[in-house]
């Protein structure tokens, strides 16, 4: 992967090892990654097994709120929004 002055693909990439999931909301909020899709390819094509699923937006948002403070708008349909979540397969 490419290495960056911040280290946050590495962070994301720990995060993932240390068996968490992650969506593009924590993605961006917790590690400043604007763009899921590329880190998560490049895990591919290291050999890492990803796998993926839909979440509820809402459920995205209350493991952001573990670690940080994000309050979606009052009209947002937070629970028919659908994320897909990136985990590492044993």
């Amino acid at each position: 992967m490419k290495k960056n002055r911040y280290g946050n693909i590495l962070a994301m990439k720990e995060h993932l090892l240390s068996g968490n999931p992650i969506t593009r909301l924590e993605a961006m909020v917790l590690f400043g990654i604007p763009d899921l899709t590329k880190p998560i390819s490049v895990l591919r094509r290291e050999g890492w097994i990803i796998k993926s699923r839909l979440l509820p937006f809402i459920a995205a948002v209350k493991r952001v709120n573990k670690h940080a403070v994000l309050q979606p708008p009052k009209n947002l349909p937070i629970r028919e929004i659908q994320l897909t979540e990136y985990w590492l397969s044993e």
